[in-house]
């Protein structure tokens, strides 16, 4: 009979090891309810071990959220190839695919969790925010964007980010649903601005020029179209 020997593990592994166990924990239940004695049985050592790699809670929930943040950052990521509504159709599928799987942790990370107010939270929440905003004008081919896209586009992202809140309580619009309306929400706010600027007005020529017959964007106006009256025949 052998006796199976537990590995040691180095002191960066373990590091790594504690904030995928807490940022687990912290997926799946408020991270105010998840104690250091959870995640010390969870990785397996004791408690003094893991205040030998963290100070405290506040710091492990800190390190969990700055590992949470590059996955959500990650998201967003997307070749710049085909139309541009099917690029955010799947953006936002990878987007709430991380919002499904970490319910807690995007509320916590969004909202600020245990660490409200803290100036590494804050950072942590601006920088998801800009690397969304960063990839959303790569995908337009855009480098110095006029005020009215970048208001577009900044609005879009919180928009996003407060459906997917509002969403996670009880998720009630089917997944599917709420990211073809996501897409289409951005075609709505870049049209809306697109009727008061020229160089909007521009932009959204040319993504629309782009875009195919059975895209999100043409299925947007199909919508809109179909909500006019109906002349009646006589």
């Amino acid at each position: 009979m052998t006796t199976g020997v537990r590995r040691r593990m180095g002191v960066e592994e373990r590091r790594q090891q504690l904030i995928g166990v807490a940022l687990d924990l912290f997926s799946h239940r408020s991270p105010d309810d998840v104690s250091i004695d959870e995640i010390a049985a969870a990785a397996g050592i004791s408690r003094p071990l893991v205040y030998h790699y963290f100070p405290g809670k506040l710091s492990l929930y800190e390190a969990a959220l700055q590992r949470a943040a590059d996955d959500l950052a990650e998201r967003f990521v997307e070749p710049r190839e085909g139309p541009l509504g099917a690029r955010l159709l799947r953006v936002m599928g990878r987007f709430l695919d991380f919002v499904d799987g970490h319910g807690p942790g995007f509320s916590a990370l969004m909202r600020g969790g245990p660490a409200v107010g803290s100036s590494t939270t804050n950072a942590l929440i601006d920088s998801v925010r800009q690397a969304a905003y960063v990839q959303i004008l790569t995908h337009l081919d855009i480098t110095d964007p006029p005020a009215r896209l970048e208001l577009v586009v900044r609005s879009w992202i919180s928009l996003a980010e407060s459906t997917a809140l509002i969403w996670l309580d009880g998720r009630r619009i089917p997944r599917a649903e709420l990211e073809r309306q996501l897409v289409h929400d951005f075609a709505a706010l870049a049209a809306v601005s697109a009727a008061y600027d020229d160089e909007m007005a521009a932009i959204l020529r040319r993504i629309v020029a782009e875009e195919p017959p059975d895209g999100p964007f043409a299925e947007l106006v199909t919508r809109l179209i179909g909500l006019a009256p109906q002349e009646q025949s006589s």
